[in-house]
């Protein structure tokens, strides 16, 4: 809640032992974290209050579902635009003009050389 480091915790407790006093200090240190934990536990009953006449957990249900719902269409999209172009979505492109290697013809001038 606060960030209160060591240096200030000392300087606290020194104030603290010269404005109350070294009899009274005790006391007023019991009083002071019983308000703060009042205050607290009202705090966080009244936030539960809160979220459950706004019905926050259904809010967040809804929200976390339709990221979901989000999410399933871009996939389902993705999938769709594959299918209908694969190709494309590849990025793969087919080169028509290039002529295939004919193995027969080095087979049949190989059995040349080995016959002559």
């Amino acid at each position: 809640m606060f960030d209160i480091g060591f240096f200030e915790l000392i300087l606290i407790a020194i104030v603290g032992l010269i404005v109350i006093g070294p009899e009274r200090l005790p006391d007023t240190v019991r009083t002071v974290a019983l308000w703060i934990g009042r205050l607290k536990r009202s705090l966080r009953e009244t936030r539960q209050e809160l979220e459950q006449q706004i019905g926050a957990d259904d809010i967040r249900r809804q929200l976390h579902n339709e990221e979901v719902m989000r999410s399933l269409s871009d996939a389902k999209n993705n999938i769709e635009q594959t299918l209908n172009n694969p190709m494309d979505s590849l990025g793969a492109h087919v080169d028509d003009h290039a002529t295939p290697t004919e193995p027969e013809q080095t087979h049949d001038s190989e059995q040349q050389h080995k016959s002559e």
